[in-house]
């Protein structure tokens, strides 16, 4: 098993991307919104919005699922169990609102591959444009982990420095998560059976199907816009996190904030147990 350094770097061919009213509804839903009660968030989560806002709005972090399975550069990366891939940074650049329904055009690469000894991290970056303007609609910068893939004497990497305050937080918000949850989510297009199948997940040393990186994100991202932006998710300029710890379905999660500037936040995501799940982020705003 190895992987395929020639893929850094190469770009792939553009792919036409849509999503329907339907798809952001579902990831609204998927990520826990209206969960504990129906009648909040209804902005994100019905085509006939609230008092304050009487149309569809789309939380910021579906700009993930824009770029979802993007073909990095369209090649395959290697030959590796993908039962020992795990999601392990994310970032999103919004470069304007989302809309209930669209179409963009696609671009993707990978642009390192970097030996971490026990694994190799695997960073890409997708870009989704507008297809008859060529503006930029959502940028989106992940890594995913590779365990048992290094060791082949590689650069490590960059050494990231965290942004977290050396204080206690602003805020902390409390954001449940339900043992269905993994389920629902992946209706949104991550299907990857570590988060389904507990014979898959036992494989990759887990003892059940844990929940999406990318779910728990989103729900970090709905407490940054209760807590920061009063619920308005059209000032959501970027967001990145490091994933640092898995998160079973049911668990209840804690989102730490820090005010850095106006327009920054730093946050961490935490259980009850004080684990750290999502770790060195960092949310700016419009």
């Amino acid at each position: 098993m190895s992987l395929d350094q020639s893929v850094i770097g190469v770009r792939s061919e553009p792919e036409a991307r849509s999503w329907t009213s339907a798809d952001t509804l579902l990831y609204a839903l998927g990520v826990g919104a209206g969960h504990d009660d129906p009648l909040s968030d209804l902005a994100y989560t019905t085509e006939h919005g609230d008092d304050a806002c009487p149309e569809q709005k789309v939380l910021p972090t579906f700009g993930v699922m824009v770029t979802w399975g993007a073909r990095r550069g369209g090649r395959k990366m290697g030959d590796f169990n993908p039962a020992m891939l795990v999601h392990a940074e994310q970032e999103v650049v919004l470069h304007r609102p989302l809309t209930a329904s669209g179409t963009v055009s696609l671009t993707s690469q990978v642009t390192g591959m970097y030996d971490k000894g026990s694994g190799a991290l695997v960073t890409s970056e997708a870009e989704a444009v507008d297809p008859g303007s060529g503006d930029p609609v959502v940028t989106t910068r992940s890594s995913v982990f590779i365990r048992g893939e290094g060791g082949f004497g590689g650069d490590p990497g960059p050494k990231a420095v965290s942004p977290i305050p050396e204080r206690d937080p602003d805020a902390v918000a409390a954001m449940p998560t339900w043992p269905g949850q993994a389920l629902l989510y992946r209706l949104s297009g991550d299907r990857n059976p570590l988060h389904s199948d507990p014979r898959f997940s036992a494989r990759g040393g887990f003892e059940r199907p844990i929940l999406h990186g990318l779910c728990t994100y989103g729900v970090t991202g709905r407490a940054l816009l209760r807590t920061i932006a009063e619920g308005d998710g059209d000032r959501l300029a970027t967001m990145s996190g490091r994933f640092s710890a898995p998160v079973l379905p049911g668990e209840a999660l804690q989102v730490a904030m820090w005010r850095v500037d106006d327009a920054t936040t730093a946050f961490q995501t935490r259980k009850e147990d004080g684990t750290v799940v999502i770790d060195r982020g960092v949310a700016t705003w419009r």
